[in-house]
């Protein structure tokens, strides 16, 4: 019986971290930048979990019971955690009072439970083995659940499938705990009844957890969400209205298909028509094959490398028959050879030159994307682009974020590259920001490819000409030490937004 005990221990801590890994992740995917919200959840959890362990000392009867309660509690918080905060976040003003709240009383009632299961244990072991043991199967659900959260749990379940499941596994332990102690508990009846009813909670919200991140979807979004998955790196959500789909990650629009072509056909052309017949070209992120389908305008291309972190997002739209015709097939090209890696470490290993390079991240919202933003990343994408060769980076709103923009200028040339910053309107976004960077000075190209909706000769010299209220003078650069880009991005943006 006592190491039947002990291996609650285990299942306790695995599901313990998994809610704060939910947490995290989903303060992440609805409030951005994932290093503060990851920081902020576990420094509260952890905080939370010291306030459950010194309370436990205050408890001195019917410690199997308080011990079978506090399991049905934690299953039933944390596992409709995820649940609350996703339909919570479009209608509750204060979400991060509610979301530090659910944090704080999982937290507690974690803390509390691991001291009051080690003085239900202590008369079946010494003190020293009691420790190390009870230490030693936390410590291994925590490592469980650390592997299972980016590996399975994300990828296949999702955030609010995991957590109720999760919370079913609290459950368990505690109907086990009952049929084990049925003798030496009050109140048996009630509390079985109790527990069998959380559960049957539970495992409903587990069955219907797709229609309930539906739910709260549709009222995230203004238009039908026709599309929605959990991949290991993001939330991906695709919506659609009579004439026009939209692509979201983790919440951020990322286009519109009414007015996409601005943005890609300016991101391209730009550059790439003032070459004489380029042969290879790079796209760096770009995973919806938008920027591909544009290089695929020029004839004289012979391969195109297209390095995208989330073979989600490529096989969405190679396979998806609305979005692959939105792209013209473009990732089926047999030109086209795609990579499903981190852009930061594929390029670290290229030997490869190339004579166009478009780089079509997200924005620095968080950490994980400033990376793609610094001068040790610049100074090696530098290396994989031809002495003769030009690119185009994608560098946020010079409106919106000016010192943003100008910062990933000033990065840009830190490493040795001539820079041409320009940018265009484009109806979905507002006005938006690109730099060419190149080797050698740069000019404007005198003809495009035949057949672009927006990119003419006479519009692109406008291009280049910036009104007072984007200028901004930055020497800043980016570096991975200091992330300065990402503090101003979301300060910038949430000053725009508020």
């Amino acid at each position: 019986m006592s190491y039947v005990l002990l291996f609650s221990v285990f299942v306790i801590a695995t599901c313990g971290l998994v809610y704060e890994l939910i947490a995290g992740a989903l303060a992440s995917y609805l409030l951005g930048d994932s290093v503060t919200q990851f920081s902020t959840v576990i420094g509260v959890y952890l905080f939370s979990m010291g306030i459950g362990s010194y309370l436990s000392k205050y408890v001195n009867k019917n410690l199997i019971g308080l011990f079978i309660q506090v399991e049905l509690l934690i299953g039933l918080i944390g596992g409709f955690s995820a649940a609350i905060l996703f339909v919570s976040f479009e209608y509750v003003s204060s979400f991060r009072i509610l979301l530090y709240s659910l944090v704080s009383i999982t937290g507690t009632l974690v803390g509390f439970e691991i001291p009051i299961l080690m003085r239900i244990l202590q008369s079946h072991f010494e003190f020293k083995d009691l420790v190390s043991k009870v230490f030693t199967f936390d410590y291994v659900g925590a490592l469980l659940a650390s592997l299972l959260f980016p590996l399975v749990l994300v990828p296949h379940l999702g955030l609010v499938r995991s957590a109720f499941m999760f919370g079913i596994f609290n459950v368990l332990v505690g109907i086990w705990a009952l049929y084990l102690f049925k003798d030496e508990i009050p109140w048996v009846r009630l509390l079985r009844g109790t527990a069998f009813a959380v559960l049957i909670s539970l495992a409903m919200g587990f069955v219907y957890s797709d229609r309930i991140l539906s739910f709260a979807e549709a009222a995230s979004y203004q238009d039908k969400v026709i599309y929605s998955k959990s991949s290991k790196y993001q939330r991906i959500v695709l919506t659609k209205s009579t004439d026009d789909f939209r692509l979201f990650l983790n919440g951020n629009l990322q286009f519109s298909s009414k007015d996409e072509y601005r943005y890609h056909e300016a991101l391209v052309h730009v550059g790439l028509a003032s070459l004489k017949n380029p042969k290879t070209a790079l796209v760096l992120g770009g995973g919806d094959g938008l920027a591909v389908r544009e290089i695929l305008k020029y004839p004289s291309i012979e391969e195109i490398v297209l390095v995208d972190l989330d073979s989600e997002m490529t096989d969405l739209f190679t396979k998806h028959e609305a979005l692959s015709k939105l792209n013209s097939n473009a990732l089926s090209s047999p030109k086209v050879r795609v990579i499903n890696d981190d852009a930061f470490l594929w390029i670290k290993s290229n030997t490869q030159k190339f004579d166009f390079i478009a780089v079509d991240f997200p924005d620095p919202s968080n950490f994980s994307v400033g990376k793609l933003y610094t001068n040790s990343f610049y100074r090696v994408l530098k290396t994989a682009l031809a002495e003769k060769g030009v690119g185009a980076i994608q560098s946020t709103s010079p409106y919106v974020a000016k010192k943003s923009f100008w910062c990933v200028n000033s990065t840009l040339k830190s490493v040795g590259f001539k820079t041409t910053p320009y940018h265009v309107y484009v109806p979905a976004f507002g006005d938006w920001g690109y730099i060419l960077i190149s080797n050698e000075d740069f000019q404007l190209p005198q003809k495009y490819p035949e057949g672009l909706k927006f990119v003419t000769v006479e519009l692109a010299q406008t291009f280049l000409v910036f009104p007072q209220d984007m200028m901004f003078d930055s020497t800043e650069i980016n570096k991975l030490n200091n992330q300065i880009l990402v503090r101003h991005f979301e300060q910038e943006w949430a000053d725009y937004v508020h």
